[in-house]
């Protein structure tokens, strides 16, 4: 049997791992994964949010992203179980304004409009933090989805704030001229989340610890290697080497356990979501785990 892996660039993990396959002594996915009799192939594709969609049609077995998909995979009926996540990333993205700006806290920006990845993690992001300050992502704001011209827009004024998150927000640092209105970490642990469809991870609980120790290995050697990891990186995705570089050092490349706080964190997420209507029925988080194995795995 072969396991097929998503990758999207979204996902540092992933990433690394997909693009080391091939290398002596690098293949982390094809070494762990024949040591239970299985090999390996990756599925590139450029949307995280299709990953709960991209498993439950057979398309992948296994995936990573943010937070928010596998809360909106489980809205909309897919059947997935969380295998691991990697340690919180406080420093991996930001919700930014200018210098100039009047807003101080998240909910100055109530009326305005804020450019984020929507479908992302930096959904659950705006979301907590608007949900903290007793305003709702549904109606106090205008969210709209980012691109290549959101940061020129914040800086000239015609948005309120603008999320960025890794060689963007590294750029955007060595600009100057604006500020972090909200840091990631005081709202969301923000993790990195992989998971796999319900058969696999109860009927082949050894292939998912085999795909767990390798994306412990990939991101032992970026942590390792973080001139070549953003070289990797810049040589296919926007941003210049020095950038990824920075922004690639602010993460943590540590895979953790599937823990009860991380279940609670991800089920206020989906609590929010539903009420601000980002999803349209109840999700139950602790449901997305294997019945056969532990959380660890």
């Amino acid at each position: 049997m072969t396991i097929t892996i998503g990758v999207h660039h979204s996902n540092p993990t992933l990433f690394h791992l997909a693009h080391l396959s091939g290398r002596p002594h690098l293949d982390f996915a094809a070494e762990e994964l024949a040591t239970v009799g299985e090999t390996v192939a990756f599925h590139p594709y450029t949307n995280g949010v299709r990953t709960g969609e991209l498993l439950s049609q057979g398309v992948i077995d296994f995936g990573g992203t943010g937070s928010t998909p596998p809360v909106t995979a489980q809205a909309a009926g897919h059947d997935l179980v969380y295998t691991a996540v990697s340690a919180p990333r406080p420093e991996h993205g930001a919700l930014l304004v200018t210098e100039d700006s009047p807003a101080r806290t998240v909910a100055d920006l109530k009326g305005g409009t804020v450019h984020l990845a929507i479908g992302s993690w930096q959904t659950h992001l705006i979301a907590k933090a608007l949900d903290d300050a007793g305003l709702s992502y549904a109606t106090d704001i205008t969210a709209v989805r980012s691109d290549a011209g959101s940061e020129r827009l914040l800086r000239d004024g015609e948005i309120a704030a603008w999320v960025a998150q890794g060689p963007q927000l590294a750029a955007a640092r060595r600009a100057g001229g604006l500020r972090v209105l909200v840091p990631t970490g005081e709202v969301i642990s923000d993790r990195s989340v992989f998971f796999t469809r319900r058969d696999l991870a109860e009927q082949r609980p050894e292939v998912v610890d085999a795909l767990t120790r390798a994306l412990a290995r990939a991101d032992s050697w970026a942590a390792e290697h973080p001139d070549e990891t953003a070289r990797l990186a810049s040589e296919q995705q926007p941003g210049t080497v020095d950038d990824w570089e920075e922004a690639l050092r602010s993460l943590p490349w540590r895979i953790e356990q599937v823990d009860e706080a991380f279940l609670a964190e991800q089920q206020e997420a989906a609590d929010i979501f539903l009420r601000t209507g980002f999803i349209d029925r109840p999700v139950t988080v602790a449901a997305a785990v294997a019945h056969t194995v532990t959380a660890q795995s």
